[in-house]
Order: structure tokens, then C-alpha cells, then sequence
């Protein structure tokens, strides 16, 4: 499939899928203009440009494809443009910045669609912030004219938030009062854990249709600051020198993301470097990931000669095109069976290669890159379970895939330990690629004790036999070679008959324990309360607030509280 030609929603065969490829010459909705150190990133959205029929547009209003756009054009800056330091977030149109997920799409949307809609914003956002946080790229929100819901959200996520005081413009999060929903993409965590925002402010904010002013929203911590309409551009280039100042990125010449061309049939999904083979029958997805086929290009000037192509960097963007594919586009595909493939040596040589140059600006946003794919694996609502058999190398980076599973299988040969598999744990798994919890998935699986840390530390670059891992805790069980097949077999069947809201619900309790941080909160809550009120007769019922949204009619709700 071709970026630069292919639509985004397309048919294969009976099935309708969407696509997450694309490219600036086919932006329907965003201008993406460098100068400098500087990317603007302006929202002008086509009404007509929805990704499916049935709805207008209107009001710089969203839906899937704007935020497919929106996805492509962040990652053009980050390896394409690695002078810039700061991107600015601008309206193209008068009175409207930007007035959220489009209220009509949601209305005619199912509710997996709304869902998996809410969730890959919300993981744009975080991608946002989290290139903010490691990799020095700031945001900038220069908000003129209304700005509400997911639009609001949007601004929420960039570094700083500047509006221009013409008595006109506001930020809203009107979910509450207008549709009887919740901000799904973070709004309400954001306003409390990163904008600071008082309980009782936030509570008054977020049942308020209308929105507030520029005055009151800087008094309320809503935005960091006003002008007037003749001193905003002066107000906005303050901003940028200061966020400027604060951006260590450093690259000079970019590199071109080159398409992805996955062949997808009705089987499989399969890329240079990851596959994933479709059982219909058993509702399961076997996903291969493979090692580099030699030793990876060590020198900086190899690394970009090799750009998009560079095997760190295929990785993690095919593995991340694939995940989106089967979470969309595969919805009763409900347990992915992760494998690896290959020579372990070359894994740990490439987890060398990233640690040796991790301040070099391509292998920083490729470490990015891949923190990030894994960051989407950690919340996907799947059963995960890898399965470290004969011809795995879950090694570093690698057995970062298995630590994101719910169980992890290991083959016990005892009998033959020369060709048993084996584990092993490099750099890369003591903090190179944090969960949204702000801890390794080590940390995550034996919740914080520093004891076994420090002990799994000490046993970097050893290869570790299913007898060992088990005993340190890294796998789940350890079959051998004569109750494999059946263990395997029946755990899958179990797993394939219980009920998938349970196991999403269950999944996602259970894959972030201990403390909380303003993105954990942000998924439970979109897995949780917002799955729960998005399937409400007071939202989506035939007379609920979301269906009833602009007919003029009033929501008719049950008034009961559960």
C-alpha cells in the first residue's frame, strides 16, 4: 500500500479497513510549513474530507482521519525536520481553533469505532508530550477562537497554551453538559494533573458549555497566557523564543520517511520485519517479529545513509503500523500470540549500537519511536501472550515485547539444552523505554522491589535457560518439549472462551499496578468509565444526548445513579 496514492478508508475484499499511511502531498485537513527551527502546524479542515460519509466537518471538527494526518505530520517533524524545536498549533479558520471529535461522526459511529477513535487521539497526545519529555521537541497552542472538547485537548497536550483576549474566544470541555460523555482523550485528567487546576474550578469547567475567557482562564490555570489582538503576535513569538531556549534537539539534516508497503491479504499482515497471521477460527493473531539479518550500522554516518531503512527505525514503525492495523481493523481477533525470530546476537549488537549513539538525533527519535510502539502494545485491549519457543531471541529490546504480555511461555528442553531457548537482558530493559507508569516493565512485573532488580541487573548479556528465567520470575511457566503443544493448545482455547469485556477490563486492572500517573489515569479511564458511558441509553439511546445533539430536542435521561 502506498502512502502517497492510497485512501485511507479501503476494501479488502468484503472487509472495510482503514489504513494509518499517509503523507503531506494527500493532507486534506493540516499545512505542515518549516522555517527554521520553527514547524507550524496549521488546522484548516476540509467539511468534506470526513474518512467515512454521513457528516460534515464543520467547524474545524475532527474525526479519525484528521488525527491520522495529525499522527504522520508530528512524526515528518521528528525525523524529517530534526532543526526544529518548537511546533506551533494555528487555527486556518476565523472564530473556530478547533471544536473537538465531530459531534455527527460520533453519533453515527459503532461503538468500537468511537472507542478505538478516543484512543489512538489520546495516544497522539501522549506521543506529543512524551517528545516533549525525552526528545526536546516543544508545543505551542496559539489558540484564536473557540476551543473546545477534543480540540481543547489538543492544546492541553502542547507545552504551553496562549489565547488571544478578544472577547470571543474561549476553551470549553462540554462533554458533560452538551453530550452526556466524558472528555475521552484526556481532558479531564490534564486539566487536574498537568494544568494544576482546583477541583471545584475543573468542576464548574467541565459542565459549562459555553466555555471561559481568555481572563478567567489564565486566573484558572487553564491557559498559560492573553493578549489582545493586536499584541498576540508579539505574545506568540515570546512564547516560542522561551520554548526555544528550553529544546535540546539538534539534527541539521533530516531524513525522508519513506512508505511502508505492507502486503495485507485476508491471512495476514506482513512487513520486512514483523508478520501477523490471522486464525479466524480461533480468534488469533500470531505476530513474528524478526531480527536483523546481520550486524546493523554502527557509525552515524551509516545510520543516516541507512534512514528510514535502518532496521531500529523499520521496527519500529512497521511494529507500530501493524498494531493499529489489527486493533482497527481486527476487532474480534481477540489474543495476539507474540513471537520472535532470529539471531539473538544481532538484537543485543543493535541494543548496543542505540546505547552507544543514544545521543545522536536519529537513534534518539528511533529509541523514541520505539518507546512509544511499545508504549501502544502496553494498552492495547488484547490478550497478550508470548511464547519463547525453539528460534526465539527475546533478547533486550526484544524481550521488552514478552514483558508487555500478560503471560509469557518458555520452552524447557532439559533434555537438550544446547537447543533450548534462552533469554537475555541488556540496557534496554533498566530504562530505556518507560511504561506510561513512568517505570521499566521490569519494575511494572515485580512492582518496584529493588532487590530483584539490582539481582537481574547484575545477570546483563547472560543468556538465562527456562529452569533460570522461571526462577527469577521472568516467565510465567515453563513447559517442556512433550507438554508444549497441549499446554499451549488449552490455554489459548481458555483464554478464547471467556468474555471479552471482561478480559479487556481485567487486562488493563492488572498491566499498571501501584501508583498512578496522569497517563495510566488517562487509559483506565477511557478503558473503563468512558467504554461503560459511551454504550448508555443517556448517551447513545434513541433519545440520549449524543443522538439528539443538534435536532433541537432535549436528552430524555434515566435519572438513576449506578
Amino acid at each position: 500500500m502506498n502512502a502517497m496514492t492510497e485512501p485511507l478508508l479501503f476494501k479488502q475484499g468484503d472487509r472495510e479497513m482503514v489504513s494509518f499511511a499517509t503523507h503531506p502531498s494527500r493532507y486534506q485537513h493540516w499545512t505542515l510549513t518549516v522555517d527554521g527551527d520553527v514547524a507550524r502546524l496549521k488546522l484548516d479542515i476540509n467539511e468534506d474530507g470526513g474518512i467515512k460519509p454521513g457528516y460534515k466537518l464543520k467547524l474545524n471538527s475532527y474525526d479519525l482521519g484528521v488525527d491520522i494526518e495529525l499522527h504522520d505530520a508530528i512524526n515528518r517533524v521528528r525525523f524529517e525536520h530534526p532543526q526544529v524545536k518548537v511546533v506551533v498549533f494555528e487555527s486556518g479558520k476565523e472564530k473556530i481553533w478547533c471544536s473537538g471529535a465531530n459531534i455527527y461522526m460520533l453519533g453515527l459511529s459503532t461503538h468500537a469505532w468511537k472507542v478505538n477513535f478516543c484512543k489512538f487521539t489520546n495516544e497522539t497526545r501522549n506521543g506529543l508530550e512524551d517528545s516533549s519529555r525525552n526528545d526536546g521537541l516543544k508545543s505551542l497552542a496559539a489558540v484564536t477562537g473557540a476551543c473546545a472538547g477534543g480540540g481543547y485537548e489538543l492544546a492541553l497536550a502542547c507545552d504551553r497554551i496562549v489565547m488571544i483576549d478578544d472577547r470571543a474566544s474561549t476553551v470549553s470541555l462540554p462533554e458533560v453538559p452538551l453530550l452526556g460523555v466524558l472528555p475521552g482523550t484526556g481532558g479531564l485528567t490534564r486539566v487536574t494533573d498537568k494544568r494544576k487546576v482546583r477541583r471545584d474550578l475543573a468542576d464548574i469547567f467541565c459542565t459549562t458549555s459555553e466555555g471561559v475567557r481568555a481572563d478567567r482562564a489564565r486566573d484558572w490555570k487553564l491557559i498559560d497566557g492573553h493578549a489582545k489582538p493586536q499584541q498576540f503576535a508579539q505574545l506568540v513569538a515570546a512564547e516560542v523564543e522561551a520554548l526555544r531556549k528550553q529544546s535540546n534537539r539538534s539534527g541539521t539534516q533530516g531524513i525522508e520517511l519513506t512508505p511502508l508497503a505492507p502486503r495485507i491479504e485476508d491471512g495476514g499482515y506482513y512487513y520486512a520485519t514483523v508478520s501477523a497471521e490471522i486464525d479466524r477460527a480461533t480468534r488469533i493473531a500470531t505476530i513474528t517479529v524478526s531480527a536483523p539479518r546481520a550486524a546493523i550500522e554502527s557509525k552515524p554516518e551509516a545510520i543516516e545513509a541507512a534512514g528510514a531503512n535502518w532496521w531500529p527505525l523499520q521496527l519500529a514503525r512497521e511494529l507500530d503500523d501493524l498494531i493499529l492495523n489489527l486493533r482497527t481493523n481486527e476487532l474480534e481477533i481477540g489474543t495476539w500470540v507474540i513471537k520472535t525470530r532470529g539471531d539473538a546476537h544481532h538484537v543485543m549488537q543493535a541494543d548496543a549500537v542505540l546505547e552507544q549513539h543514544k545521543d545522536h538525533w536519529l537513534v534518539r527519535e528511533t529509541t523514541g519511536a520505539l518507546r512509544r510502539t511499545l508504549a501502544r502494545l502496553d494498552v492495547t485491549s488484547r490478550s497478550l501472550i508470548a511464547l519463547v519457543d525453539a528460534g526465539s531471541c527475546f533478547a533486550g529490546t526484544f524481550f521488552e515485547l514478552a514483558l508487555a504480555c500478560d503471560r509469557i511461555y518458555m520452552l524447557d528442553l532439559p533434555d537438550s539444552p544446547d537447543a533450548a531457548p534462552s533469554l537475555q537482558l541488556n540496557a534496554a530493559n533498566f530504562g530505556r523505554y518507560p511504561e506510561v507508569n513512568a517505570l521499566t516493565r521490569l519494575q511494572t512485573r515485580f512492582c518496584e522491589d529493588e532487590q530483584t532488580i539490582a539481582q537481574l541487573q547484575a545477570l546483563q548479556d547472560s543468556p538465562l535457560r527456562a529452569d533460570q528465567a522461571l526462577a527469577l520470575g521472568l516467565v510465567t511457566l515453563t513447559p517442556d518439549d512433550i507438554d508444549w503443544d497441549d499446554e499451549i493448545r488449552i490455554m489459548l482455547e481458555e483464554r478464547a472462551s471467556l468474555s471479552p469485556d471482561a478480559l479487556t477490563g481485567m487486562e488493563a486492572s492488572l498491566r499498571f499496578p501501584g501508583k498512578e500517573t496522569m497517563e495510566t489515569r488517562v487509559f483506565g479511564r477511557l478503558s473503563a468509565w468512558q467504554n461503560w458511558i459511551f454504550i448508555r441509553p443517556n448517551a447513545v439511546g434513541e433519545e440520549g444526548a449524543l443522538k439528539l445533539f443538534g435536532t433541537g430536542k432535549k436528552a430524555k435521561f434515566d435519572w438513576k445513579r449506578i
